[in-house]
């Protein structure tokens, strides 16, 4: 199976290269944002992916704009030559969050205009007879753009204080468990799995932003004590943005689950591992002293 992925640096994207690195059956092909008719059938895929803005909330509104003219432009295109579509699309569409984890059929309803354009492009994806939306939770990664882990611990290296909401409750997504899900999902429907639709995907464990960066920071620190460095950390400031009552947005995973059979992975676990691949590649000369209780920890987030 060969998919083409936009956005090569996208940090989604490096993932599904990595994932394809260990596999046979599938092969990710990556080009720059735009893809034609012409390059559509220059590259013949058997799927096309697109990768999430980050956090369409915060962009500048020309960024979101040009996301979903893209995305129109290329649904286009895949409905011509009926190549199936997989838009993954920031949970942070849900603006108001909900009190208990947001089902599929809930469509999103922001406030902000920018972010009603992508709404709009997702009903259009919707017409599409072979298309997956995939809302992801906040992704995290070790590489590529939109990482937010790497670009956390690069802040937290070199000092600087880092700001991160007390009162956003949200599930961390590891990149790498998408990718893993993603696949998955892609080779069930090239084996004749007709499940198109909407599927939800993000961590276990709903946790502020500030808490998350907090276990980031702790779990830095003691790796770096392990190989007998202690650099000064960036400081974490707690912000206050939504009053008394936390915005909860946490995503309701249960029907990739009963459709694939895909079960959601530990964000803890998947950070963990994350932070042990970094601090091998940082210090290779390190002995490090794998106990049972790390190992254990990494098969269980690598599926094994």
């Amino acid at each position: 199976m060969k998919c083409l992925v936009l956005q090569a640096e996208h940090c989604l994207s490096r993932a599904l290269h990595a994932i394809s690195m260990q596999r046979g059956d599938i092969e990710y092909v990556s080009l720059p944002d735009v893809a034609d008719a012409e390059a559509l059938a220059m590259v013949e895929p058997d799927a096309v992916i697109v990768p999430p803005l980050a956090d369409p909330g915060r962009c500048e509104p020309a960024v979101v704009y040009a996301h979903a003219d893209r995305v129109e432009a290329l649904l286009e295109s895949c409905r011509a030559r009926q190549i199936p579509l997989v838009w993954c699309v920031s949970d942070a569409l849900y603006e108001d969050g909900a009190d208990a984890p947001i089902d599929e059929d809930v469509l999103p309803r922001p406030r902000d205009e920018a972010m009603r354009r992508l709404v709009a492009v997702g009903e259009l994806v919707r017409r599409h007879p072979r298309h997956l939306i995939w809302r992801l939770g906040p992704l995290f990664g070790r590489e590529g753009d939109d990482a937010w882990l790497s670009e956390l611990i690069d802040s937290l290296m070199r000092g600087e204080s880092v700001r991160a909401a007390r009162d956003l409750v949200v599930c961390p997504t590891s990149v790498m468990a998408v990718a893993r899900a993603l696949t998955g999902v892609l080779l069930q429907i090239e084996s004749g799995a007709s499940a198109w639709g909407t599927y939800h995907l993000c961590g276990t464990e709903p946790v502020s932003v500030f808490t998350f960066c907090s276990v980031v920071r702790t779990q830095l620190e003691t790796r770096l004590a392990g190989v007998g460095e202690s650099p000064t950390l960036g400081r974490l400031e707690g912000l206050d943005q939504h009053h008394d009552t936390p915005l909860r947005r946490v995503l309701n995973c249960r029907r990739l689950l009963d459709v694939f059979g895909i079960h959601q992975k530990s964000w803890r676990l998947e950070l963990g591992l994350m932070l042990d691949a970094w601090c091998q590649e940082r210090y290779p000369d390190h002995d490090e002293v794998d106990n049972g209780d790390q190992r254990r920890s990494r098969e269980e987030a690598a599926g094994t």
